[in-house]
């Protein structure tokens, strides 16, 4: 492994997207603001970014955005505004003014993704400098990895591809690798990118996947960081999944005292 002590000292800015409805939750409040461990669950993915000191925290807000603003207002955040979701793509283009004049990596987090431990981020962050990536994807292993977008590795453990579940063949459905939606993105030409992106597919969105595709055919190295336990970067979608994060976090926190 090369490493470059220029890449070290890199600035940070992270971006945490919380505009979605979370309509699998069966509730009319911001699947963000249901309440993990009595806060939130955004404040807890908060908490995790302000870890890493980020020269620039950004908030992307779209359902009930005054709500979830109000709930986590504080001086520290750009917010910035998703008012006709088009897919996670979409989203990450809506900040490049938030991002103006901003040098370094960007690091995209999920409002919904609330237990990754500080180590976990910061040794995800020393492996995208030292593998001088363009792009890093945080990854893990599941047993059964049904519904995700399986990770595809070149010769040299660089990514070459995420092929989606729909668009899997048998070889790739015995991938066990997935993507978390946890990415690293040098700021060197991202929104140009993001604009390459295209939504001709089945939703009419733009994913931010696709821009892996994207830096793959244009020559720029892709990452993946595997860590060890899946659990920690798997989103909550249901009052069910919260419930387990509830006691994830209770464990946690028993274990630390």
């Amino acid at each position: 492994m090369v490493i470059n002590r220029e890449n070290d000292t890199r600035s940070l800015a992270v971006i945490i997207m919380a505009a979605g409805k979370g309509t699998r939750m069966k509730s009319n409040l911001p699947k963000v603001l249901h309440p993990l461990n009595d806060r939130p669950m955004v404040l807890h993915v908060l908490d995790i970014a302000r870890s890493l000191r980020p020269r620039r925290l950004i908030l992307i807000v779209g359902f009930q955005k005054e709500q979830v603003m109000e709930a986590v207002k504080a001086n520290d955040i750009v917010f910035v505004h998703q008012d006709d979701p088009q897919g996670t793509g979409h989203a990450i283009l809506q900040t490049e003014t938030a991002l103006e004049g901003f040098a370094g990596d960007v690091l995209i987090l999920s409002g919904d993704v609330p237990l990754l431990p500080k180590p976990v981020l910061e040794d995800f962050v020393r492996f995208h400098r030292q593998k001088n990536a363009w792009m890093t994807l945080m990854t893990a292993d599941l047993e059964d990895p049904t519904g995700y977008g399986r990770i595809v590795r070149n010769e040299q453990g660089f990514v070459s591809a995420i092929v989606e579940e729909k668009d899997a063949d048998d070889w790739i459905r015995r991938i066990k690798e997935f993507n978390s939606g946890i990415y690293l993105i040098r700021s060197d030409n991202l929104f140009d990118r993001l604009k390459q992106i295209s939504n001709d597919n089945a939703k009419s969105e733009y994913y931010l996947t696709d821009i892996v595709g994207i830096a793959v055919r244009q020559g720029l190295p892709v990452a993946a960081n595997k860590i060890e336990d899946a659990n920690l970067v798997l989103g909550i979608n249901t009052i069910e999944e919260l419930a387990a994060a509830e006691g994830i976090l209770t464990q946690r926190i028993a274990s630390e005292q």
